[in-house]
């Protein structure tokens, strides 16, 4: 077995590992119950920990992981004028839906608001 991250939360490391079970990688989180400890430990210690049973594939499921980490956001600009960022669909000014796909810019950093 071979570590191949820390998570900052269960949520991302079970989400994490099911990522990788679907493709196909045999994977666990570990010290799921650690982050109670925080305080009596170092909270860097504390986190989940997203481990690989085969150590052969872990280039492959870090590859994975890395694009997970990575994914491109969506922003798209309202009718009202509120640059909407994000998974969201609706604006949270007005409430429009979003425009067709076409019309909504790909970002593979998250941008800063100007």
């Amino acid at each position: 077995m071979i570590r191949l991250a820390r998570a900052p939360n269960i949520a991302i490391a079970s989400l994490w590992v099911d990522a990788l079970k679907q493709a196909g990688f045999e994977a666990s989180v570990q010290r799921y119950f650690m982050s109670s400890l925080a305080g009596e430990m170092p909270p860097d210690q504390c986190l989940p920990e997203v481990w690989l049973t085969h150590n052969n594939q872990e280039s492959a499921a870090k590859q994975l992981l890395d694009q997970l980490q990575n994914m491109p956001q969506r922003r798209w600009s309202c009718d009202c004028g509120e640059i909407v960022e994000g998974g969201f669909e609706q604006c949270w000014q007005c409430g429009r839906d979003m425009p067709p796909d076409s019309e909504v810019e790909v970002l593979t950093s998250t941008p800063t608001k100007p």
